[in-house]
């Protein structure tokens, strides 16, 4: 090890590194090329084009609707999900009212309700989004029909067949899907903080808002952080395809207001062989998520608190 130190460890370093070259790297660099060809995906022919396809980026009214669609998703779905996430998971570890035996605790039945929380994560995105692609259904849905139970008949909206509101009605299934998961996670974070610290901050005469904003959040901010980009990466990936995907009409429609930049990849690769363009398309999308990833690290640094 004196001698031989670097060698010792690159010996353990050379298969994972390799393999995280042929199966990570190694796609990555194909679609990069394949994104300068005219590859139709069904054939080994092609040509090289050179920027054509990013050129065409620019004149392609579908592909900036599909970037604002994603944009909104990923400004958003992390806001509402990890907001919801963080104020249950308060609710059901610090939030109740105090008790004899303790200074602070949840609210009362919290472990029932943190199964409730996360039933969604054994539920698989598909039986999800058609479970609310049911309830949004006009004619026969849960939603109509509970207005009209409650007298609003002249409140009967298409909900996935509004392009006003169809983008909107699938973010609200994903934000339902996905937050049980970070109730679960902050909740873990929260029983690890000292009740020491709330209580001498209660004895301090600081109310469940403070002590929110002073003592929770910030221990938690690390888990936030990871939080943050991996719910950002959902609504820019796979997540996001499969919900527009199997809730939406056309799917995408209606008029692109849910088309979303995953599924526009797939409908160039698959629909209309234009792979090479598909490629382009999720070179762009790579470029998105890498810089929400280093400005969410960026803006999100901040000294380490440990307790």
């Amino acid at each position: 090890m004196k001698h031989g130190k670097y060698r010792f460890i690159a010996g353990f370093l050379v298969l994972p590194l390799a393999i995280y070259a042929i199966f990570v790297i190694s796609p990555f660099l194909q679609a990069i090329y394949y994104s300068f060809t005219d590859w139709t995906g069904l054939s080994p022919d092609m040509k090289m084009v050179g920027f054509d396809n990013y050129a065409r980026l620019f004149t392609d009214d579908v592909f900036w609707s599909a970037v604002g669609n994603s944009v909104t998703l990923l400004l958003l779905l992390p806001v509402v999900t990890l907001s919801l996430g963080l104020f249950f998971a308060f609710m059901l570890n610090v939030g109740g009212r105090r008790r004899k035996k303790a200074v602070i605790g949840g609210v009362r039945g919290s472990g029932t309700y943190k199964i409730l929380y996360f039933f969604p994560q054994v539920l698989s995105v598909p039986i999800v989004a058609l479970l609310f692609q049911f309830a949004y259904n006009p004619e026969s849905g849960a939603l109509n029909a509970f207005f009209k139970a409650i007298g609003l008949d002249n409140v009967q909206p298409d909900w996935l067949g509004d392009p006003q509101i169809a983008l909107w009605c699938v973010m609200a299934a994903m934000v339902w899907a996905n937050v049980g998961f970070y109730v679960v996670l902050f909740s873990a974070g929260m029983s690890s903080i000292p009740k020491d610290f709330y209580e001498a901050a209660l004895l301090d005469g600081a109310n469940r808002f403070n002590t929110f904003f002073r003592i929770t959040l910030p221990l938690l901010w690390d888990t936030v952080q990871t939080g943050w980009i991996y719910m950002g990466i959902l609504a820019l990936d796979v997540s996001a395809f499969a919900f527009v995907q199997i809730m939406s009409v056309g799917p995408g429609g209606p008029d692109y207001s849910t088309e979303v930049l995953p599924l526009y990849v797939y409908q160039k690769t698959f629909r209309d062989g234009q792979a090479g363009y598909a490629t382009a398309i999720g070179v762009s999308l790579l470029i998105v998520t890498l810089i929400f990833s280093a400005i969410v690290m960026r803006l999100g640094r901040r000294e380490r608190l440990e307790f």
